[in-house]
């Protein structure tokens, strides 16, 4: 109750004195990582019980600790904070290890054990009379995660006298993946070039790089505990002048993967291992050898099992010769292989079974490989949810695919639970994001873009934590913590995903799109392969519209357990947002509200570009309450968004309507019609 309190108390002084301190010229380049002046109040109320870093400790983590917090505080309090060697007074802030502090090893929290090295302990004590602030950890990068919690506490208002808080990830290994090109582009990347400058290294290391580090809550790269990890082409034996073959099976093709890990290991001796795409997508792979993917993984895994480093192995294929619907194609391939893969092999699974859409069903690899550790694949690039011109905030549908039930070992078989290892006992966990970074100056060609990258990070950390609340840190940490704006920056991004579904994909549509994946292409029949074409997906004629995957059809329910697979086998049992996803149906078909299939697909499509359309409205709203260049940046994509929605909208039901020849009001337009095209083209 005191707590709740002194938190109510400390977030009214927030909003009593924010017009006082609105409005101030801003890029974005800060991130979440922006320690402007708190208002006055908050200060006063902080001063007391932030006096002072102490960060006992010669490691190089140990320097980075203590000039994050430094810049942090400074920059929060408009004061410098001092760094003191031991504890001279009240309100220091003391942070270390047992093993590096001798004033942390002195309060023999047994809590340290268990957090491990990098879980942390945050807790107000007092160290030889003084009251103080500890931040403690079994190892250093705890210690810095802490810190960052830290300095999170007082840029979201949280009171800090009684302050006890004890955390660790429940996820091993979180990784961000970034498809990033040797000449500078980015597969799939709207912000800019590439972050790595691969010819100018090793002899100059750009800054961005460091800053990345901290952003990303890892660590510039060594000091800050990144580990790197590499994308292994399977055919880099063959290629790179070793031996003719490339088979997985072949002993000469182990010796030179053994060898080539050898040689990088010395160069980086704390590598983190592989990332292999196989046999997907024009890639090679281990079955280009008759081999499987049990066998290409196992010649890796050997290879850097030596050193204590894994192998991710992606399950994202889709060979047409396996089965005529490409979601159900991994799962069959995959499935016959659990149990078979090395010890420190992670099989890497898309959260969805067809490629990162809007909206998809849980794959259906989840729980499916009980022997085998999991770890889950989503991407905070926006490929297919309006790249970085459309403001959706993924959050919501990253929680919706970690809620997801498998029923692998009945109730509560949740997605999160397969991957953080409960499920199963797994000891190997992992989470990876694709990157949505780049040399843009805020880094992900949207400010609001980078809240999708900051909630990656969190949920990696804790699959648990909701998306609301990641919202609001990530407000009040990068916008503001006036209560109206907190509120209407919230109303809107919590809005967003179920926008941009409705305007472009609604009631389980999907993939109605090109080859840039921005602009709708319903119409679209792709002469190269059929799984690449939107009119594959929709089988819309004027009979009705969907896929059927239910047993009469591809049955790809049959990939989940009961009773998911009853559920979905049912149009009156499927949830309405995934119903053409599972079957077809005719345009007349009744819904649960009383429409037709064809007026809730009008309704949704409406509804969307409504919303959008609102966004741009609420956010003028925000003149004046926050900065006007980032302001003005973010309307200028909105207005751009309101555009697109209401293209979409027209653009497919009028298409589909060829089809249905049923009556469609649209709204008229609002200015002359705009067509859809990637502002990256």
């Amino acid at each position: 109750m005191t707590r709740a309190r002194g938190l109510l108390v400390l977030l009214a002084a927030l909003a009593a004195l924010a017009s006082a301190d609105r409005a101030r010229a801003e890029t974005g380049y800060d991130l979440w990582l922006r320690y402007v002046p708190l208002p006055e109040p908050a200060r006063r109320a902080y001063a007391h019980a932030v006096r002072a870093i102490v960060v006992q400790g010669g490691a190089a983590t140990d320097g980075v600790i203590a000039a994050e917090l430094r810049r942090g505080l400074s920059g929060l309090l408009a004061a410098e904070v001092p760094r003191w060697d031991s504890v001279t007074g009240d309100g220091a802030v003391v942070v270390g290890t047992p093993s590096g502090s001798p004033l942390v090893a002195a309060l023999g929290w047994a809590a340290l054990a268990r957090v491990g090295d990098e879980g942390y302990v945050i807790r107000a004590t007092r160290i030889d009379g003084h009251p103080v602030t500890v931040i403690g950890s079994g190892g250093e990068e705890g210690a810095l995660h802490g810190a960052f919690h830290f300095l999170r506490l007082l840029q979201t208002g949280q009171p800090l006298d009684a302050v006890d808080i004890t955390q660790q990830p429940r996820v091993a290994l979180r990784v961000l993946d970034h498809w990033d090109n040797l000449d500078g582009t980015i597969e799939r990347g709207y912000a800019g070039r590439s972050l790595w400058r691969w010819d100018e290294l090793p002899d100059r290391v750009d800054p961005r790089v460091l800053d990345y580090a901290t952003a990303a809550l890892a660590d510039a790269l060594r000091p800050y505990g990144i580990r790197v990890y590499l994308s292994a082409n399977f055919a880099a034996p063959r290629l790179l002048a070793g031996p003719p073959t490339a088979d997985p099976l072949d002993p000469t093709v182990a010796k030179w993967w053994r060898d080539k890990t050898d040689e990088i290991y010395r160069l980086i001796p704390d590598f983190g291992g592989f990332l292999v795409k196989a046999n997907s997508e024009g890639q090679p792979g281990p079955q280009d050898y008759h081999r499987t993917h049990a066998d290409g993984a196992s010649v890796l895994a050997d290879a850097v099992r030596p050193h204590g480093g894994i192998v991710m192995y992606r399950a994202f294929v889709y060979d047409a010769s396996v089965d005529p619907d490409r979601v159900k194609r991994a799962y069959k391939e995959f499935v016959p292989l659990d149990g078979r893969f090395r010890d420190n092999v992670l099989v890497q699974v898309k959260n969805g079974p067809l490629d990162f859409q809007p909206r998809e069903p849980v794959h259906p690899l989840f729980g499916a490989m009980p022997r085998t550790p999991l770890m889950a694949e989503v991407q905070i690039t926006q490929e297919y949810l309006g790249q970085s011109t459309h403001l959706v905030y993924l959050a919501p549908m990253w929680k919706e695919f970690l809620d997801a039930e498998t029923y692998a070992r009945g109730p509560n078989s949740t997605v999160a639970r397969v991957v953080d290892g409960d499920l199963e006992g797994h000891r190997r966990t992992g989470m990876a994001g694709v990157a949505n970074t780049g040399s843009d100056t805020n880094w992900c060609g949207h400010d609001f873009a980078q809240a999708n990258w900051y909630a990656f990070g969190r949920l990696a950390w804790d699959p648990g934590l909701d998306a609301e609340t990641i919202a609001d840190e990530w407000i009040r940490m990068t916008w503001s913590a006036t209560p109206d704006v907190v509120k209407t920056i919230r109303s809107i991004m919590l809005d967003s995903r179920e926008a941009f579904v409705s305007y472009t994909m609604p009631l389980g549509l999907h993939h109605l799109i090109g080859g840039d994946h921005y602009a709708p292409m319903p119409e679209n029949t792709d002469p190269r392969r059929s799984d690449w074409s939107a009119t594959t997906y929709h089988h819309a004629d004027a009979a009705g519209i969907g896929y059927d995957r239910t047993p009469a059809g591809s049955n790809a329910v049959g990939q989940y357990r009961s009773p998911l697979r009853e559920q979905w086998a049912d149009p009156a049992t499927t949830p309405e947002n995934l119903l053409l996803w599972f079957h077809r149906l005719s345009w007349d078909w009744k819904l649960r509200s009383g429409r037709t299939l064809w007026q809730a697909l009008v309704a949704q499509y409406v509804r969307g570009a409504e919303v959008a359309r609102s966004f741009e409205e609420r956010w003028q709203a925000l003149s004046g309450w926050v900065d006007p260049e980032r302001h003005a940046a973010v309307l200028t994509k909105l207005h751009r968004q309101a555009q697109d929605a209401a293209a979409w909208r027209d653009k497919c039901l009028r298409y589909f309507q060829g089809f249905s020849q049923r009556p469609l009001m649209l709204p008229p337009p609002t200015q002359a019609p705009v067509s859809v095209a990637s502002p990256a083209k």
